[in-house]
């Protein structure tokens, strides 16, 4: 039997059903929810309404025999950013929900983040029930009303309105499958009320899911060995690791340390490798060192491997000449990538991991690692890791260390980094936040993340991240202001074994901060660090570089601490690094529940945001 039997999980889940309960055979709300059990999802995040009622019935039925159940966001948006951190955790499809109408455009934000950072995320809506289109019915959001299918259509994957229950299966799966598909992003169903309260077509799935959903191991052979051929002509070689290298990173700095590769990383890239590591060199793009940039713009560089990166304004460094020339070659799964970049030496499309054990493991790679490859290079690696310092990339090391009071932001990164255990999930959030991580937050103690040194043999199982997601976790492109509060409570759910830190700042939480109740029903371990300079500060110093009017940046003063309390979270107040160091930040992230820290930083501090105000047209 491919799954449950959605008539006896039925029957199981309405064991304890309420006496108002009226139906005695499966809908098709029960079938969907059966395929998300079958994929092993666990949350369905969302806010109920009328139209998605029968979804919200399925998950009560689901959720008393232990499949997936519902985890109630506090808006829509915040229940499309917790999808999105629960994809990036657990490497499972995000699914979140909304009735029609205004509960539908609520996600819009959220489901727009999604497309643009290529998070696989299944969206399902509600409408009015088909007679009444066209009627003006109550929040009616079909063609004929408020057209939600139309808006979304611009920012998924797959879009499509489900007018009869025989389509629920086939538009489900081809759904799903675009979604995990590169390029990857959200899909959406929008199910009317009567289409979902019909009887299942089907007694049980028709098909087994997980075996459609495999990733595929398709490369294109012919491009990677003529990048074996451009490997061995070339002599001084560099790589820049984009935020689609997750799965891959094993194998990718395994490759780099083999050939002695000094390498960066773009912003978004920064979580999947080890800043400590001798041959990394920096972010390069948006907030990034300038030691990044100099080991790109080396005259003597003779070819840059660009892996899994999207080549947009933030991590291809504005579209930098250093970048974007004839010495690249840009690897990635996605054309929609490989189509940013045609001025490349060479173009390798296919699954990152395949690419990159095929250039480890080819024969005569792996007739040289047998003897002397690893020793080969070993002076190259020597040359590149030799008298390099670690903190001389920052911008200002000096306030890294910095004892003021009210505390500097890049202080608090070097604390943040230093106090929290190897294990943390770090998100920072779109503004300030995101550029001061980006630069200064580097965790004291990760892995290498380097396997099968001395030979050329796969680690399948255990040596695979559990996560693609890394130590830290930024949403580029489509940038929304609270993506990373909502982000972290999905993170939590889906691993909440390990501590989640949300990097944002005090106009973000004035947003989104309402989905910390979500954190406080839930008890998840959730940090939210809180930068309160009393500003819309990106906006505030982006006005001062920029010789603008200084205007509408201005918040006022508010106790974040106080709200947070009365919300049922724990609370500090931090002013100085000393308040920092009293935390007892075992205890912190041992709770069962959220803690936010709000942290009244330097406001005159400017972070590194000078790609963003070149773009902009602002000499600086």
């Amino acid at each position: 039997m491919v799954s449950r039997n959605i008539a006896l999980a039925y029957d199981a889940g309405s064991e304890n059903s309420s006496p108002t309960a009226t139906h005695e055979t499966p809908q098709v709300a029960d079938l969907i929810v059966s395929y998300l059990e079958q994929m092993g999802v666990e949350y369905v995040f969302g806010v109920p309404g009328g139209a998605i009622e029968p979804l919200y019935n399925a998950l009560a039925r689901s959720s008393r025999r232990g499949g997936p159940r519902p985890m109630v966001a506090r808006h829509e948006s915040g229940a499309a950013f917790m999808a999105d951190g629960y994809a990036r955790e657990t490497g499972k499809i995000g699914v979140c929900c909304a009735t029609s109408g205004p509960g539908a455009t609520n996600l819009i934000t959220g489901v727009a983040c999604a497309y643009d950072n290529g998070i696989p995320m299944l969206v399902i809506t509600g409408q009015p029930s088909l007679p009444s289109f066209g009627r003006r019915a109550l929040q009616e959001s079909a063609c004929t009303g408020i057209n939600t299918l139309g808006m979304f259509r611009h920012c998924t994957r797959y879009n499509s309105l489900i007018s009869h229950p025989a389509q629920i299966e086939s538009k489900l799966i081809t759904a799903l499958q675009r979604a995990i598909r590169a390029p990857r992003g959200p899909v959406h169903l929008t199910i009317p009320l009567d289409i979902m309260k019909s009887p299942s077509p089907v007694s049980e799935a028709s098909y087994d899911i997980a075996s459609k959903m495999r990733p595929t191991s398709l490369l294109d052979a012919d491009a990677t060995d003529q990048l074996l051929i451009l490997l061995q002509q070339s002599s001084n070689i560099r790589l820049l690791i984009g935020g689609s290298c997750g799965e891959a990173i094993g194998p990718i700095m395994q490759f780099a340390v083999l050939r002695g590769i000094p390498f960066v990383t773009t912003p978004d890239g920064k979580g999947l490798t080890n800043p400590a590591h001798p041959l990394y060199r920096g972010v390069f793009g948006f907030a990034g060192h300038a030691s990044a940039s100099q080991l790109l713009n080396d005259e003597n560089v003779d070819l840059v491997l660009a892996v899994g990166t999207s080549m947009n304004e933030w991590t291809s460094s504005g579209w930098s000449d250093s970048l974007l020339n004839d010495k690249l070659v840009h690897i990635d799964e996605s054309a929609e990538s490989l189509a940013r970049s045609p001025m490349a030496k060479l173009h390798v499309r296919g699954r990152l991991l395949s690419i990159f054990d095929r250039l480890i493991e080819r024969p005569h790679i792996a007739r040289e690692n047998s003897g002397h490859e690893y020793e080969r290079h070993r002076s190259t690696r020597e040359a590149n890791a030799s008298d390099w310092n670690q903190e001389g990339m920052l911008a200002e090391p000096a306030k890294f260390a910095s004892d003021d009071s009210p505390i500097k932001p890049q202080r608090l990164m070097y604390e943040l980094g230093r106090l929290f255990p190897p294990s943390t999930r770090f998100l920072a959030d779109a503004g300030n936040s995101v550029a001061w991580a980006t630069h200064y937050l580097s965790p004291a103690d990760r892995r290498l993340s380097e396997r099968r040194l001395g030979g050329g043999g796969r680690l399948r199982e255990s040596g695979r991240r559990q996560t693609e997601g890394g130590w830290l976790r930024l949403t580029m492109d489509f940038a929304p202001m609270g993506w990373a509060i909502g982000g972290a409570v999905g993170t939590a759910a889906g691993n909440p074994n390990v501590p989640v830190v949300c990097i944002t700042g005090d106009g973000s939480l004035m947003m989104n901060g309402q989905e910390i109740s979500v954190a406080v029903a839930e008890e998840l371990t959730v940090i939210f660090v809180i930068l309160n300079d009393q500003a819309l500060g990106m906006v505030k110093h982006g006005q001062r570089l920029a010789g603008a009017e200084q205007i509408a940046f201005q918040l006022p003063p508010s106790d974040f601490a106080a709200m947070a309390r009365a919300l049922g979270a724990d609370a500090y107040s931090i002013r100085s690094p000393e308040d920092m160091a009293a935390l007892d930040i075992e205890a912190i992230c041992t709770r069962k529940g959220p803690t936010l820290l709000d942290v009244f930083i330097d406001p005159e501090e400017v972070p590194p945001m000078n790609l963003r105000m070149q773009v902009l047209g602002t000499d600086i």
